[in-house]
C-alpha cells in the first residue's frame, strides 16, 4: 500500500501524522521493516537532500529527526520482538567537555531509521564511557561529535583508549560535527568522518560490513 502522506510527514516533520500513519500501516499488515525500507528512510534521505542544497535548515532537520524518532518508538518493539537483525551497532555522543546536542541527535534518529541499533550516551561523553559501551560488544561503532574546536581533542582521547583497552582493531570510529574535517579524521585515526546526518548513515553501512 502506498502512503504519501507518510512520507511527507516525516519530511514535514508532523509528529501527529506520523504517528497515526505508522500505526495504520501497522493495523493493514505492514511490517516495521516496510514502513521504514517504504517511507522511512527514503523521506529522511529526501531531509538530508534538501539540506545538502540549503533548501532546509537545521530546525527542519530537527523537526523532521523528531518525526522519525517517533516512529521508530513504535516501530523499535516490534522489531526487537520479530527477531530481525539489526546493521550493526552505534554507540554515539558528544566528546567530554561539549554539550552540544543537536546534530548528535539528528545522526542518531537517522541512524535508528536506517535500521542500525543506537546507544546514545548524550554529552560530555568521557573516553571511559565510550570505552565500557564498546566493549559490551564486538564490532561496534562508535560516533563521535564535537561542535568546539576545543573539544575536538577529545575525539584522539577516545580512539588512544580504545587502543589502550585493545579493543581498536574490532571498534569502528567516526566522527563528525561542524568544525571537524576529514583531515581531521586522518590526523587522529579514525575510521571515517561525515559532513551531514544523511552521508553519516551510509558511512556506518560501509563501516558495519
Amino acid at each position: 500500500m502506498d502512503r504519501p502522506a507518510l512520507f511527507q510527514a516525516v519530511v514535514e516533520g508532523d509528529v501527529g501524522t506520523v504517528v497515526v500513519e505508522v500505526n495504520a500501516a501497522i493495523k493493514d499488515g505492514e511490517t516495521p521493516q516496510d514502513i521504514m525500507g517504504n517511507y522511512l528512510i527514503p523521506a529522511m534521505a529526501e531531509v538530508g537532500q534538501k539540506f545538502e542544497c540549503e533548501e532546509y535548515f537545521v530546525p527542519e532537520l530537527l523537526i523532521s529527526g523528531r518525526a522519525m524518532s517517533e516512529a521508530m518508538k513504535i516501530l523499535n518493539p516490534l522489531l526487537k520482538s520479530s527477531g530481525v537483525e539489526k546493521i550493526g551497532r552505534v554507540v554515539i555522543g558528544t566528546v567530554q567537555g561539549d554539550l552540544h546536542d543537536i546534530g548528535k541527535n539528528l545522526v542518531a534518529s537517522m541512524l535508528e531509521g536506517g535500521g542500525f541499533e543506537v546507544v546514545d550516551l548524550g554529552v560530555d561523553v568521557s573516553p571511559a564511557k565510550f570505552v565500557e559501551e564498546a566493549k559490551n560488544k564486538p564490532g561496534t561503532i562508535i560516533g563521535l561529535s564535537a561542535l568546539l574546536t576545543t573539544t575536538m581533542p577529545q575525539m584522539r582521547h577516545v580512539i588512544v583508549a580504545l587502543e589502550d583497552a585493545g579493543i581498536r582493531r574490532t571498534t569502528k570510529v567516526m566522527i563528525g560535527g561542524a568544525p571537524v574535517t576529514r583531515e581531521y579524521a586522518d590526523e587522529i585515526g579514525a575510521d571515517g568522518y561525515s559532513e551531514n546526518a544523511s552521508a553519516a548513515v551510509s558511512l556506518a553501512r560501509q563501516l558495519a560490513v
